[in-house]
């Protein structure tokens, strides 16, 4: 794998970083800024919002930039952001900062899985897509925890600090690793626009909503599932986000290596093993080891979808695939917001903490329906790229 590689996944710890550690840091900030933990919330929502809106919009902006000039820019506006977080005076200057960082994520991975897939030859498209978010799964195993500690420890304005700076090295990392890439010649912005018409990358888009959405029904609830029904002690649910993290790092290189060989049956395996394991969470999370394995297994196949998604949206959008590709890390928080969404509304309707587990089975069990619609069409009508001219 090319050396670039790394600084792009250096860029993806970085904002896998500052998207989760505010999980950890959201009571400290609430305390300092005399405010209510679900005022707090907006922290974390306010960022979903801003990676939606922001992977459609920062691309667009983006069209006619080499995309290695675009990844530059974006990792400088991270940067800013992040750094304006850490010496917010207000609370509604932090919200700022941390909708500012948010504009780029979508966009970054969206970028950076175009030019991660044009570095090597493609038999290993999948697998460079999968180099570039090991950065965002390692985050979850030493990024999210560290930054939590420092954040404790030190105060959180320094865990903000930190973030920046390692957005700094991921920025001369691109500067000095990254080939300069030109915009591709011919293509506009109403290519980008039509290639989202395209019936695969709308399904491949869906399937990224629905199955990723799985996952995040069952993690967005994991704390109290764990303390409350499974019975680890409130100390434990540190060790258990690495583990999670653990799994979405090996999920993530085994999605990526053999979504090169065979993309659909990797989609089938690891959207299928997510539907049955995610509703055998609902019985296993009763008890503590048998908890802590699935929750390993439901990292694992969660981000095993992650590379065979992305480089199916590439494959079918391969005229103009950057927006696609951006709009489509958008579909994944998308997924995350809906679900949350749906796993309170059973919590509130009284049906206990491993109700989102069943939730996210069905999520992921509509999916397995929408790659099997998704395959069929496709043999009928071969892939036919999208044209840049």
């Amino acid at each position: 794998m090319p050396l670039a590689l790394l600084a792009l996944a250096i860029g993806a710890f970085a904002i896998g970083t500052t998207e989760f550690v505010m999980m950890g840091l959201l009571p400290l900030t609430a305390a300092e800024f005399g405010v209510s933990i679900p005022v707090a919330g907006w922290l974390v929502t306010g960022y979903a919002l801003g990676v939606m809106a922001g992977a459609p919009i920062m691309t667009a902006l983006g069209t006619r930039v080499s995309r290695k000039k675009m990844l530059m820019l974006l990792m400088g506006l991270f940067i800013a952001g992040n750094a304006l977080s850490a010496v917010a005076p207000v609370f509604g200057v932090m919200l700022a900062g941390r909708v500012v960082a948010s504009l780029t994520h979508g966009a970054f991975f969206g970028i950076g899985s175009v030019v991660a897939a044009g570095l090597v030859a493609p038999s290993r498209r999948a697998g460079a897509i999968a180099a570039m978010f090991t950065g965002l799964t390692v985050a979850n195993v030493v990024g999210v925890p560290l930054g939590t500690y420092v954040g404790h420890a030190l105060g959180w304005r320094v865990a903000f600090g930190a973030v920046a700076l390692l957005g700094v090295v991921a920025l001369v990392g691109i500067a000095r690793l990254v080939p300069e890439i030109p915009a591709p010649s011919g293509v506009r912005l109403r290519h980008e626009i039509r290639s989202l018409g395209d019936v695969q990358v709308l399904l491949a888009m869906a399937m990224t909503v629905l199955g990723f959405g799985g996952v995040f029904a069952a993690i967005t609830y994991i704390a109290p599932m764990m303390t409350e029904v499974a019975g680890f002690a409130e100390s434990s649910v540190t060790w258990l986000l690495v583990l999670l993290g653990l799994g979405m790092v090996a999920g993530n290189l085994v999605g990526g290596r053999f979504a090169d060989r065979a993309l659909m049956p990797m989609l089938y395996t690891s959207l299928g093993g997510l539907t049955l394991v995610l509703a055998l969470f609902t019985f296993t999370a009763r008890s503590p080891l048998p908890a802590a394995v699935t929750l390993v297994l439901v990292g694992a196949l969660g981000f095993a979808t992650v590379p065979p998604l992305q480089k199916r949206v590439l494959d079918h959008a391969s005229g103009a695939p950057t927006l696609a590709s951006a709009v489509n890390i958008g579909a994944f928080n998308l997924g995350n917001a809906l679900a949350a969404w749906l796993g309170g509304l059973v919590i509130a309707a009284g049906h206990g903490y491993t109700a989102p587990n069943a939730v996210g089975a069905v999520l992921a069990a509509l999916a397995l329906g929408v790659a099997g619609v998704s395959h069929a069409l496709e043999r009928r009508a071969p892939v036919v790229a999208v044209p840049a001219g």
